[in-house]
């Protein structure tokens, strides 16, 4: 398959420090097309695309207001549900997956930052992708709102405070979590840490979190590559829709194995 026939996975992208990230890594064959919606970037026909991943940022999903895009980004991603089209939402992208399918996304009484507990349902072991997950497992968390679970979705993983996670359908996914994140972009949000009031007022040491990051990112950048492995492998089996993910998803080198 040459390069100009790649099937495209699009990324959308709300501010410069929350990208794709690890998620590049996982995608082999397909060309991923960045959109910056917030920047004035269009969204493209769904007809040009193959799959969707939505990511995280510090803004909330009723603020279009102040970000007319988010609104714009909400109609997208319904469409694409009723589409069966492949979607990943991570953090604020799975807020606005929830959103757009009529759940309301509210302050958390319990922000979560830093790493918290996760543990699998009974209903996330049988999940294509949550499945291929441990049972528990301690997840990378920045986030003070969360979503509660659309009406006919199936909740896959949860923390105390919070649903972690869910699929709508059989080809739409939302994670609370953070599993696309670096050492480097760790450690960039924890020097910003003063932007964000929950943070503050929790008494965030920066040193202690990157110090902490060090020791618990291997083992959650290895989590991070099967979700998204397993997203690509789950998208791609489904008519249709996700035709053009099956081929490329076939033509993947495995995955190189951990360590």
């Amino acid at each position: 398959m040459s390069l100009d026939e790649r099937p495209t996975l699009l990324a959308v992208q709300h501010v410069p420090w929350e990208g794709p990230h690890r998620i590049l890594d996982a995608c082999g064959s397909l060309r991923v097309r960045t959109v910056k919606p917030l920047a004035g970037q269009p969204l493209p026909s769904h007809d040009e695309v193959a799959g969707a991943v939505f990511m995280g940022g510090p803004m909330n999903v009723d603020e279009a207001e102040r970000h007319p895009a988010l609104a714009a980004e909400r109609e997208w991603l319904a469409e694409a549900v009723q589409r069966g089209m492949p979607v990943l939402g991570v953090c604020l992208g799975a807020q606005l997956l929830a959103a757009a399918a009529g759940a309301e996304v509210r302050r958390s009484p319990s922000p979560e930052i830093g790493w918290f507990d996760v543990a699998r349902t009974p209903e996330g072991e049988l999940d294509p992708l949550l499945g291929r997950l441990p049972a528990r497992f301690l997840a990378y968390e920045w986030h003070s709102y969360a979503f509660a679970l659309p009406a006919g979705s199936v909740m896959l993983a949860r923390s105390a405070a919070c649903p972690q996670a869910f699929r709508l359908g059989e080809s739409a996914w939302g994670v609370q979590f953070h599993p696309e994140v670096l050492p480097e972009i760790v450690r960039e949000w924890a020097l910003d840490y003063e932007s964000d009031a929950d943070a503050i007022a929790m008494g965030f040491d920066p040193g202690e979190h990157i110090t902490e990051a060090a020791e618990r990112l291997p083992v959650w950048m290895e989590i991070g590559r099967t979700l998204f492995d397993g997203f690509l492998t789950a998208a791609s089996a489904a008519p249709r829709a996700r035709a053009p993910l099956a081929a490329a998803r076939s033509a993947q080198d495995p995955p190189p194995p951990p360590g």
